[in-house]
């Protein structure tokens, strides 16, 4: 009896193959644009937002001028104007993996394209609960882990966003004092396009659950993936770089690292790795990882290596 292989759903394509599917998009962005947009301790170069980044605002590009056209149909058959929906894409991925950076670079490609100028960028940090109520449920040292966000809050702004409401606002997340800013709002007013960028954007339910899941929202989906041994290699050169800066401003909640050594900054590092960040990976943000539409693994030097795209 002849052996039947579960087809994949997945189109892998090396980044040399990935690369020449920028086709003819001329690269908008400058040395300069892509110093502005890298992220802290992360290499990034202009050749890797020519063929990484480049290919993926082309593909992106088509989704949106697609789903315009599907909007304009619906609207023709119902004989109405449907207010403007704006094109949800969420990015995934583990912290110090570069979703953040991917996600700026996402933004300033996709703004550049004449059909969708307005991108809009909203990170799912401003949706973690307070500190103060995280200590309150004693969920501090599961910060970014599901539980430590207001995940109806989330949805109810996603859903706002996508039914086309004027205006819509989303809390602000400080990474100097490490909790969400009282009062201070980032308004999203329609884009064309919103990125949203999160540890656990892609995650859904079970089939009995029928909870409603931010990731229900999106058009598209990208999953940034790495080994975990090169992301905490990351996290830890990070966390040093930031010992140099940011920890030195004496509001930062982590200030009370910026005078360890290398080797005390390591040790700490790897630690908050081990007991957080590690885990929650393993437990809740590689597992969503086969829902995104498309996956961008990276190599130990933060390079693209290959891109795998969802077929099926």
């Amino acid at each position: 009896m002849p052996h039947h292989r579960t087809p994949s759903p997945w189109v892998t394509l090396p980044r040399e193959a990935w690369a020449t599917l920028r086709s003819a998009t001329p690269l908008t962005l400058t040395e300069a644009d892509v110093e502005a947009l890298r992220g802290t301790a992360e290499q990034l170069s202009l050749e890797e937002v020519a063929e990484v980044y480049l290919p993926m605002s082309r593909l992106l590009n088509l989704y949106v001028a697609a789903r315009q056209d599907l909007h304009r149909v619906t609207d023709t058959f119902l004989g109405s104007l449907a207010a403007k929906v704006p094109f949800v894409i969420g990015v995934a991925g583990s912290v110090a993996v570069g979703k953040s950076t991917t996600s700026r670079i996402l933004q300033a490609l996709l703004a550049r394209w004449p059909d969708h100028p307005e991108v809009a960028l909203v990170t799912t940090d401003g949706f973690l609960l307070p500190n103060a109520e995280l200590d309150r449920r004693g969920l501090m040292d599961r910060k970014g882990f599901p539980e430590s966000y207001d995940v109806a809050a989330l949805v109810r702004f996603v859903a706002a966003v996508k039914s086309g409401e004027p205006e819509v606002r989303a809390p602000v997340y400080s990474h100097l004092t490490y909790d969400v800013v009282p009062e201070e709002k980032v308004v999203i007013r329609q884009p064309d396009v919103l990125i949203i960028e999160g540890l656990n954007v892609l995650q859904s339910g079970t089939g009995a659950d029928d909870r409603v899941f931010v990731s229900d929202f999106f058009d598209f989906s990208v999953y940034v993936d790495a080994e975990e041994d090169d992301i905490e290699r990351w996290y830890r050169e990070r966390f040093r770089t930031l010992r140099e800066t940011a920890f030195r401003d004496p509001r930062s909640y982590f200030a009370r690292y910026a005078d360890l050594d290398d080797a005390e900054a390591d040790a700490t590092a790897a630690d908050i790795w081990r007991r957080i960040n590690g885990r929650n990976l393993r437990e809740n943000v590689l597992p969503t990882r086969t829902r995104a539409d498309l996956i961008l693994q990276k190599g130990p030097d933060h390079r693209v290596e290959q891109v795998l795209l969802r077929k099926l």
